[in-house]
Formats: structure tokens, C-alpha cells, sequence
């Protein structure tokens, strides 16, 4: 492709808006431009990325068995409606009414629509296990797109779904796919972990996300320093041992704390480490009210409160449904002389406190020297906080340690709550009536590109990888007026182009200073520069990545790029 022929507008400031690399290099470079709030095109270098992406999701999801297909982003309501997400996904589903008045969902996810599919076409066991998927745009209603490509309200996934007639048939699809997984993004050249994840709104258990290791990630992963294992933040499990401290038991009094609301606050007034306090926060989950407590220096994790309780939503209790129920306020709750008000659920180390302080459930008081049993009773322990770094890793080798992760795929093993709700099954070998079984696979296509730039940049622009770049080698010359330097450069153009080298041509009459910056800014792997040497053949050759250059001549140029690209 000829750089005068194409579309590649490349800026030399920063954009004001743009945060992150990723969103500075892509607009910069000329790949995509915003067309509203988290709505992007995809300009013709950044259309090439995408393809490459998409090729390799492509090759490995048929590589597992995977068949493609294509789904409307339209979808009627009613079957949202069928499997009650219609009010639960929460508003980041578009919706929309046609000139009838029937509402629509623009799709975020297909399970309602595959699904349904899959009921109404197979019936039999004889077509089980099935395996689709499809590469399409989603749309989501962020409530604050940001980070470019990263959350969008609009952005390209590849989203599979199997169905099967058994847990073992779905335990060998997921691990097909897990494996692909795996193959798409080291392809792509990622610095990656799979981490166990939470399912969130799609429902189902057994998940893993694969997230990409950026600081820009807005994900949390959890992993060991002496084994593979990692997880979200939220789903690590902590099996920290406690024990009570070598300490007599001091008598319970309650003492005044004028406007000391926080954790913080109130250790400071009473003088002492935030371990020495009870930090009680009462929650709605579903529309049940219960009292979760944990040590002070500890956060409520509520995805674990969520999971314990089986819940479809958990949230914090409003200040007026907290003192309907306990008759004081936010900063003044605690689990002292509760009797049966509520529910009481605490975290395991909770159980292992001695004469600490917590809330007396009136407006600024709190109790010192309260310790569970004598004082106040808990319904349930559980582990109910965030793992901290330095906690033992969960599979007992190591310790935690934190990183930040972009969350690029995600795996899912359904189960057969969607089949259920849509009545999809099929008869078995019997000829009994079944339901199938589901799991569902999403990666962000769109996503994936953002976080390659993220991880293959420097200062000068992009370092694209081999597999994804937009083109192979970047052909330019250092003065398009001088007769020898043109013809060097059309006949290497033409070669490169008859061996199925992908090659952009700088053929722009810009200065040669302007050509190198923008050929650095874009991050094509390889630079062929026609330069002064070109009377004798020779050229200058460069390796993006690591800024190596060498003179070399044409006629070994071929077997060079041929032997990198591979």
C-alpha cells in the first residue's frame, strides 16, 4: 500500500483527553479517531490490527472445533424478559423501541439469542456437543467510557457458546477453549495470566479471566511468587491462620466519640492500629438486610458476600434503612446488643479478636475492650475479606503479591440456567426430555489491540508485534526527487508485493525527518530506507523494536524479512 493512497493522519501532540498509551499512540498514529464518547472508527492501519486479531481468533477457534456464525445486534426484548435480565443486567443495556413500540436490547451478549436459537433448531442428543461462535460489535451504555479502546460503548467481540449433554462433555469443551485462549494471546504476543474469576451477570461458576499485565489495568490480580496461580482479587480465597493474643480480657465500656465516623478517625481518638477495631457496614443483599463485620484494617469483600448468600445483588443499606433497623447511623454501627435484629455475618478473623473497639449503635459512641462470645454473638463466620499481598497464596505455595491486569478474555462454564429459563433441550438416548448444558466464551477483540499497545511501545511510538502489525516492513525514501532513490524504491515495492511481503510504501514527497518520525510512530516490525547508497543497491535496514540497523543489499533483503517475519 502506497502512504499517499491511504488514510493515515498522524498528529504530533497528545490529545488532551487521551490518558493512557494505548489511547494517545492509536489516535496519534493515524488508527482510530472518536466519532462520539466511547465510539470510535477504526481508520485503515487500525482496521489491519483488527483483521490480523480477528485472523488468529479465527484460526484457533476452528482449530478447537468452534464453527462460525453471525448474530443480529437487535434483539427482541421478550427474551430478555424470558430469562429475567431484562431488569437485572442493569443499564448498561441499550435499549430502543422501532416505529411499533416494541422494545429492543442492542446487544451487550447473545446468550438470550443463541440460546433460544439452539432450542427452536436441535433436539436431539445425536447434535450434541455444539460449538459456535461469532465476531461482532457489542454495545454497552458506559457510564464513563474512558481509555480509548479499553472501555468503550461500542467495540468489537468475539463471543462462543457450546452446548452439550453432559458436565464432562462442557469440562472438555472449556478446556479446548481455555487452551485457544491461551494460543490466541500468546500469539499476539502478550505478557498474560488466566485467573480464576467471578461469573458477575453471567451467571454460571468455574471462570477464568485472562488478563494482560499493565499498570493502566483497572483489574487487580492476586498471584503467588512461587507458583502459577493467580486469581481476580475478588474471587482469591484467604486462608490465613489466626490466633488470639496472650492477653487478659478487659471489661466492655462504652465511651463517646463526638463526629469520629471512619475507621481511621476512630483509631486515632481511641489510639490505637485500625487491626484493634471492628468495622461494621450493613448491607441489602437482595432485599434482606444484614450486618457484615470484619477487622478494621480489612475491606468487605462483597463478592464473596454475594457468592455466600447466593445473591443476585448486594449493596450498601441506605442511612435510613440502617437506623430503622439499629437506631444510629453510618460510622456508629456494630455488633454489640444486636438481638436478632439482624442477621450478624463476619469475617474469619473476626473471630480472633480481643478487647477491640467497634460501634454502640448510637450516634457517637463506641464500645472498647468488646471480644466475640462474651459480647456479641455472630450468625456466620466466613472469609469475607479482600486477600492482602504478603497473605499465603491459596494453593499454600508462596505468598500474594498484586499486580494490575486488563481483562482481554473470560470463560465461563454456564451451566443450564439459560437453557432452563428458555426451555432449550433435547431427548437423550432414552428419548427423555433434558436440559442442555452451557458454557460461554468472550474475548475482547478491540480490547486485545489496545492492550498490545500498551505492552509494546516506547518513546518514540508503537512496537507492534510480528503477527498483528498492520504491515510487515515500512519502505521509505530519503529523497523521492533523486531519480536512483525512486526507481530502487518502486522495484522493492513490487517485489515485496509478488513474494507476499505486506509492505507500506512512503511514497509522500515529506522530509526525511518527518517520514522517520511517523515510520517510528506507527511501529511497522522492519524499515527499509532507500537512502545515498542507492546506486549500488543498498539500503538501510531496521528492526523497530530494538532500533538495531544495518546496510544490506536488495538482493538479500527478501530472505531477511521472510526468516524475522516468521
Amino acid at each position: 500500500m502506497k502512504q499517499s493512497e491511504t488514510l493515515i493522519p498522524t498528529l504530533k501532540e497528545i490529545p488532551a483527553d487521551a490518558d493512557i498509551k494505548s489511547h494517545q499512540l492509536l489516535l496519534r498514529a493515524g488508527f482510530i479517531r472518536q466519532t462520539a464518547s466511547g465510539i470510535y472508527s477504526f481508520l485503515p492501519l487500525g482496521k489491519r490490527v483488527l483483521r490480523k486479531v480477528e485472523e488468529i481468533v479465527r484460526e484457533e477457534m476452528d482449530a478447537a472445533g468452534a464453527s462460525e456464525m453471525f448474530m443480529p445486534a437487535m434483539q427482541p426484548a421478550e427474551l430478555w424478559h424470558e430469562t429475567g435480565r431484562w431488569n437485572t443486567f442493569g443499564p448498561e443495556l441499550m435499549r430502543l423501541n422501532d416505529r411499533h413500540d416494541r422494545e429492543f436490547a442492542l446487544g451487550a451478549t447473545h446468550e438470550e439469542v443463541i440460546t433460544s436459537l439452539i432450542r427452536d433448531e436441535v433436539k436431539s442428543y445425536k447434535k450434541l456437543p455444539l460449538m459456535l461462535y461469532q465476531i461482532q460489535t457489542k454495545f454497552r451504555d458506559e457510564k464513563r467510557p474512558r481509555f480509548g479502546l479499553l472501555r468503550g460503548r461500542e467495540f468489537v467481540m468475539k463471543d462462543a457458546y457450546t452446548f452439550h449433554d453432559s458436565y464432562e462433555s462442557l469440562d472438555e469443551a472449556y478446556q479446548k477453549m481455555f487452551q485457544a485462549y491461551s494460543n490466541i494471546f500468546t500469539r499476539c504476543g502478550l505478557n498474560f495470566r488466566a485467573v480464576i474469576a467471578d461469573s458477575g451477570a453471567m451467571g454460571g461458576k468455574d471462570t477464568h479471566e485472562f488478563m494482560v499485565l499493565s499498570e493502566v489495568g483497572e483489574d487487580t490480580i492476586a498471584y503467588s511468587d512461587s507458583s502459577t496461580y493467580a486469581a481476580n482479587i475478588e474471587m482469591a480465597p484467604v486462608i490465613t491462620t489466626y490466633e488470639k493474643m496472650d492477653e487478659p480480657i478487659k471489661e466492655l465500656e462504652k465511651v463517646e466519640t463526638p463526629n469520629k465516623k471512619s475507621m481511621q478517625e476512630v483509631a486515632d481518638f481511641l489510639n490505637h492500629p485500625l487491626s484493634n477495631g471492628l468495622k461494621s457496614l450493613m448491607f441489602k443483599v437482595d432485599e434482606k438486610l444484614v450486618l457484615v463485620v470484619t477487622r478494621g484494617d480489612h475491606e468487605v469483600n462483597d463478592i464473596k458476600l454475594k457468592n455466600h448468600f447466593n445473591a443476585t445483588s448486594v449493596e450498601l443499606a441506605t442511612e435510613e434503612e440502617t437506623r430503622n433497623v439499629l437506631g444510629a447511623g453510618f460510622g456508629s454501627l456494630g455488633p454489640v446488643g444486636i438481638n436478632g435484629k439482624v442477621e450478624v455475618v463476619a469475617d474469619n478473623a473476626v473471630k480472633y479478636v480481643m478487647n477491640v473497639s467497634c460501634g454502640a449503635n448510637e450516634d457517637g459512641y463506641h464500645y472498647i475492650n468488646a471480644n466475640p462470645e462474651r459480647d456479641f454473638d455472630v450468625d456466620t463466620f466466613i472469609d469475607l475479606r479482600f486477600i492482602l499481598e504478603g497473605d499465603p497464596s491459596p494453593d499454600g505455595k508462596g505468598k500474594i503479591k498484586f499486580a494490575k491486569g486488563i481483562e482481554v478474555g473470560h470463560v465461563f462454564k454456564l451451566g443450564q440456567f439459560y437453557a432452563e429459563k428458555l426451555g432449550a433441550t433435547y431427548l437423550d438416548d432414552h428419548g427423555k426430555s433434558k436440559t442442555m448444558i452451557m458454557g460461554c466464551y468472550g474475548i475482547g477483540v478491540s480490547r486485545t489491540l489496545a492492550a498490545i499497545v500498551e505492552q509494546f511501545h516506547d518513546e518514540k511510538g508503537m512496537t507492534w508485534p510480528n503477527e498483528v502489525a498492520p504491515f510487515h516492513v515500512h519502505l521509505l525514501t530519503i529523497n523521492a526527487k533523486k531519480e536512483e532513490q525512486q526507481e530502487l524504491a518502486d522495484r522493492l515495492y513490487q517485489l515485496f508485493r509478488e513474494v507476499g511481503i505486506e509492505v507500506l510504501y512512503d511514497d509522500r514527497t515529506e522530509r526525511a525527518g518527518v517520514k522517520f518520525a511517523d515510520s517510528d510512530l506507527i511501529g511497522i516490525p522492519f524499515r527499509v530506507t532507500v537512502g545515498k547508497k542507492a546506486s549500488e543497491g543498498i539500503v538501510e535496514f531496521k528492526t523497530r523494536s530494538n532500533g538495531e540497523q544495518i546496510e544490506i543489499h536488495e538482493s538479500d533483503l527478501v530472505d531477511k524479512l521472510n526468516r524475522l517475519i516468521k
